[in-house]
């Protein structure tokens, strides 16, 4: 019995023991199964964040491109562009200007033209110290050509380009009308006016742009007039014209003959001579009569940037509606004297003595020694000491000529 009994006891612990292991197991399967369910969540959850981090980045992305592609537009599209930007770098580099750090500050240029854009972006700046319309007597400053919108900015544009001389005080005279022409008359008005108003420098690009300034400037009124703003100090730029491809070419055009202006031809982006630029005519002749031309007065003096300028374009036409940041390119010795007048300029600003108002000033004598200076500064197109009738004594180099006089 009691062996039984302690059968049945041995039975009883057993069954109990197996109930527990029983117990024991479900309670493990549930614990395994919740954690399942946890484990299922979490996986919930990474993915959840996951999707969340991508459609996030994807927006930024998104953001980043469109901001990068906006910055391309704007810069390619609507501003001047790379292209632009780094020819007028080029050119800036090839005479001298990228390693100065003054603007004209200080110095009065008047540009003689077709008027001026100040609704173009990157001539809002401008504050003009004169303004005169020899054409419509108009009160308002405007351009209905575009051509001398071209011409100021390559002078004093801060924008999309900018201008080699922007912190000159600027006259404008407009002598040529909607067409582009002008009468000798007219010229020589507005050349008067640029002398009244105190011009150190007066930039005339009249007969330098091929297709839109004819060349028509030819009378002794302007020749006249250009004379006396020489014999007071004034430095008068002129164009040499773009007569190069032409079997008539005989000479430089007006003003650009007179002995004492700074006459200019144009080259390309090598620094040859660019196809259009016209010929001085230096020997002595019997018919018309001239009498050789000596040095430092060798026609044209020397040459500068002239062949697809990146210039400012003017879409109103004169109205006077805003002009939208709109950029091309212009060939012509007209573009090649607005850089010389910028470098005179420069010059001006380093050495105030050489000013039509200087200590040393207000002389035709003192035009002279720095037509000098420019015939020993230029950068030679041979090994030749030589004048050439197309590249002149050289081509500009405004650095070494702001250092020679110094």
């Amino acid at each position: 019995m009691t062996k039984k009994h302690g059968d049945s006891l041995i039975e009883e612990k057993s069954n109990k023991q197996e109930d527990k292991e029983k117990i024991l197991q479900e309670d493990k399967t549930i614990l395994d199964v919740e954690h399942d369910k946890w484990d299922e969540f979490d996986d919930l959850s990474i993915r959840s964040v996951i999707a969340i981090c991508t459609v996030i980045l994807l927006i930024l992305g998104s953001g980043i491109v469109y901001v990068a592609w906006n910055n391309w537009w704007n810069d390619d599209l609507i501003g001047p562009g790379t292209f632009l930007t780094s020819r007028q770098q080029s050119y800036e580099n090839l005479v001298g200007f990228s390693n100065l750090e003054i603007n004209g500050q200080g110095i009065m240029v008047c540009i003689v033209d077709s008027g001026i854009d100040l609704t173009h972006p990157d001539l809002r700046h401008l504050e003009l110290n004169g303004w005169k319309d020899f054409v419509n007597s108009k009160e308002t400053v405007y351009d209905d050509h575009g051509h001398g919108t071209m011409m100021a900015g390559i002078m004093s544009a801060k924008g999309g380009l900018t201008g080699v001389a922007n912190g000159v005080s600027l006259l404008v005279a407009k002598a040529l009308s909607e067409e582009g022409t002008g009468s000798d008359e007219i010229v020589s008005e507005a050349i008067n006016w640029c002398r009244n108003n105190q011009a150190d420098i007066i930039s005339l690009s009249l007969g330098g742009a091929p297709g839109i300034i004819p060349s028509l400037i030819s009378g002794d009124l302007v020749e006249e007039s250009v004379n006396d703003a020489l014999d007071e100090g004034i430095y008068v730029i002129a164009a040499a014209g773009n007569d190069g491809e032409e079997e008539t070419d005989e000479d430089v055009d007006s003003p650009c003959n007179v002995e004492n202006v700074i006459c200019v031809g144009g080259v390309g982006i090598e620094g040859t001579i660019w196809s259009g630029s016209s010929k001085g005519s230096n020997d002595f002749q019997i018919f018309p009569p001239k009498l050789a031309r000596q040095d430092p007065d060798k026609k044209p003096e020397l040459v500068a940037p002239a062949e697809s300028i990146p210039v400012l374009v003017s879409t109103n036409k004169g109205e006077n509606e805003p002009t939208e940041s709109t950029y091309g390119t212009a060939s012509g010795t007209s573009a090649a004297t607005v850089y010389v007048s910028s470098a005179i300029a420069l010059l001006l600003q380093s050495n105030p003595s050489l000013s039509r108002n200087g200590s040393n000033g207000g002389d035709i004598e003192v035009i002279e020694q720095v037509k000098q200076w420019i015939k020993e500064t230029c950068l030679q197109r041979t090994n030749s000491n030589e004048h050439d009738d197309y590249y002149g004594y050289g081509l500009l180099q405004v650095d070494i000529l702001i250092e020679r006089a110094t």
